[in-house]
């Protein structure tokens, strides 16, 4: 208790220093005098009592812990800083592992070879944007961020650094932002045809995202061209065949007297159009989830619940049975997702 007391009685004593100083405005003054006043009655204090005094103001203790942690900053510091040239011969061969595991898609052994060098050598950038690259590939990209902002932290000039942090952003749709470190990438390196893509790429995400009609920002189902899908012969031949299937034909019939809405199914068919355009977008809206990767996870509300639901194990069947098309879909898909092609290790 006495400790603390002295410790109020030198804040008092620094308020009333301010408050003599004349550097003050009047609501200043009246802000401290009211503090100090708040002070004395919760500790208990008067500045009258010098036996509370310490020998030093509290500007100057505050000045000598300043001036201590300083040094001992420093001294860290030094002490981190002093990596041998083994060490860094040896975080250098490691990192080339890295590189290695990299060109033979092995990544997780690419992360293991790039964290060893940075626990060697913390010090060097290029440890951090290499190790970030292989998150991506894991698509670990929260992980590859962190990497990307220690790999700045150390070098602010290192464009490879920014260009990842964007496509990391991008890969967690956070478009603006990877904008951001695209543009600063471009700028450090502007003859980089790659960031000027994927600048376009982030730029158009974020144009797509505000205009209306568009689902996630891509104009389509899954980031598919349903205009270029709905032309394509092999599809209209595998949506010919879903007409066939019996459960379908039944939704159509109803649809066609009026127990369904006209609505028309995955996107494929407009408003009122007919019963062959609505299955045609059921299969559309399938193809797209079948191109990601998977089949859609839910139908959209409304009466062609039901069909589009059909459409989902319509595309299970497009898988099995043209697995072609399926992989022209998905590099639809791909061709619309930022390039990763200045990715190759320094």
């Amino acid at each position: 208790m006495a400790d603390n007391k002295r410790l109020a009685f030198s804040i008092i004593r620094f308020l009333h220093e301010q408050l003599q100083s004349g550097k003050l405005s009047s609501g200043a003054q009246e802000s401290l005098e009211v503090a100090v006043q708040c002070l004395e009655t919760a500790f208990e204090v008067s500045t009258d009592d010098q036996s509370l005094a310490v020998p030093l103001t509290l500007s100057e203790m505050f000045a000598a812990a300043t001036r201590h942690d300083s040094q001992s900053q420093v001294n860290n510091n030094s002490a981190s800083l002093a990596v041998s040239e083994d060490q860094q011969a040896e975080a250098e061969r490691l990192k080339t592992d890295g590189n290695d595991q990299m060109k033979v898609d092995n990544y997780g052994a690419a992360v293991e070879f790039y964290s060893k060098a940075i626990a060697i050598n913390p010090h060097n950038a290029v440890y951090y944007c290499n190790r970030a690259a292989a998150l991506s590939k894991l698509s670990n990209y929260a992980g590859a961020v962190q990497d990307c902002e220690r790999a700045i932290a150390i070098d602010s000039n290192y464009s490879k650094a920014y260009g990842r942090m964007g496509l990391a952003l991008a890969s967690l749709n956070k478009h603006a932002e990877a904008l951001a470190f695209y543009t600063k990438a471009l700028e450090l390196d502007p003859d980089n045809d790659t960031y000027k893509s994927n600048l376009k790429i982030a730029q158009d995400k974020m144009d797509a995202a505000g205009a209306p009609g568009n689902v996630g920002g891509v104009g389509g189902v899954g980031g598919v061209d349903l205009a270029g899908l709905l032309s394509n012969p092999g599809f209209i031949n595998m949506a010919s065949s879903l007409m066939t299937n019996p459960q379908v034909q039944q939704m159509m019939s109803g649809m066609m007297s009026g127990a369904y809405g006209a609505a028309g199914g995955g996107g494929g068919a407009a408003a009122g159009g007919a019963a062959g355009g609505a299955a045609a977008g059921a299969a559309a809206g399938a193809a797209a989830g079948a191109a990601a990767g998977g089949v859609s996870g839910s139908a959209p509300s409304g009466d062609l619940s039901e069909l589009i639901q059909a459409g989902q194990q319509f595309a299970q069947q497009m898988q099995q049975q043209n697995p072609e098309l399926i992989e022209q879909l998905r590099s639809q898909i791909r061709n619309r997702m930022p390039s990763a092609g200045n990715d190759e290790q320094p």
